[in-house]
């Protein structure tokens, strides 16, 4: 099952199932008990909306403005260096499992603007699995991580290279730069979240390729890491980490810009697909 935030040609917000034949707006069926997919999650409330899976559909996809799947999670955690291609490029020789955060409003939905920040000439690309999560815990032993997952999701972790200084944040948290969708897909359609194929391309050439299979730390073990200091809640999003090939390490770098069109695609879950818009132009 795919589910999807949106806003309705009206400007309200809502959210629904998404399907090869439209959008299923659960909010109009649904909306009085839960506002949005994280309330649904932090009610376990799942189950409820199978019922609604060969509904007639309300909208196409055009005739919505996409959101970021979770528009405001409690927590965005994000995993660094958790490819051996992107360690190697990085020189990366720390063990631990490396985190930093991103805020809710640095984030954009599918086929949205991403931004280029004007102040930035190494504004960079970074195609990620999005993990999140469904059943609250801490303390979560590895062995029963994944049952506290509801879903997973494409996403593009925008990076400001000249920003990031000596740690990550400064570099990963400006306006519209973290792309999160099309869609989440329920964990009961991806069972093995280590077999996926993870591609990015930029301007339709691929420039990342890899398999989620090749991840350092599982996301099991980046679920009992995280739950050790920090509570995870219902629609907090765990960005597992990006692989090699990214536009910094590249000869000679290979940065975003103004026009440009950046695709995250990860097999059994689809193609998120954002233009790249100066920050200049928006202005």
């Amino acid at each position: 099952m795919k589910l999807l935030s949106f806003v309705r040609a009206d400007g309200s917000k809502s959210y629904g199932i998404y399907n090869d034949d439209g959008i299923v707006d659960l909010g109009l069926r649904l909306g009085d008990k839960f506002n949005d997919i994280k309330a649904l999650l932090a009610a376990d409330a799942l189950d409820l909306i199978h019922q609604y899976v060969g509904a007639a559909t309300d909208y196409t996809a055009s005739e919505v403005t996409f959101l970021p799947i979770i528009e405001s999670p409690g927590k965005i955690l994000c995993v660094g260096m958790n490819y051996m291609a992107k360690r190697q490029e990085f020189a990366e020789t720390n063990n631990a499992p490396t985190l930093f955060v991103r805020f809710p409003e640095s984030q954009t939905g599918h086929a949205c603007r991403v931004v280029k920040p004007q102040i930035s000439n190494e504004f960079d690309y970074e195609g990620e699995l999005a993990v999140i999560i469904g059943k609250t815990g801490k303390h979560i032993k590895r062995e029963e991580a994944l049952q506290h997952v509801a879903g997973y999701s494409c996403y593009m972790d925008g990076s400001v290279r000249d920003w990031q200084h000596s740690w990550f944040t400064a570099g990963k948290n400006w306006q519209e730069t973290g792309a999160f969708g099309p869609w989440m897909v329920t964990s009961d359609e991806i069972t093995n979240p280590h077999e996926l194929d993870i591609r990015t391309y930029l301007n339709g050439q691929m420039v990342q390729n890899d398999n989620t299979g090749n991840m350092v730390h599982t996301i099991p073990e980046l679920i009992e890491y995280i739950s050790t200091f920090a509570t995870l809640s219902a629609g907090d999003v765990i960005i597992t980490g990006s692989p090699g090939g990214v536009g910094k390490k590249r000869t000679p770098p290979l940065f975003l810009q103004d026009g440009y069109v950046i695709e995250v695609e990860i097999q059994k879950i689809g193609k998120l697909r954002n233009p790249i818009v100066s920050e200049q132009r928006c202005n």
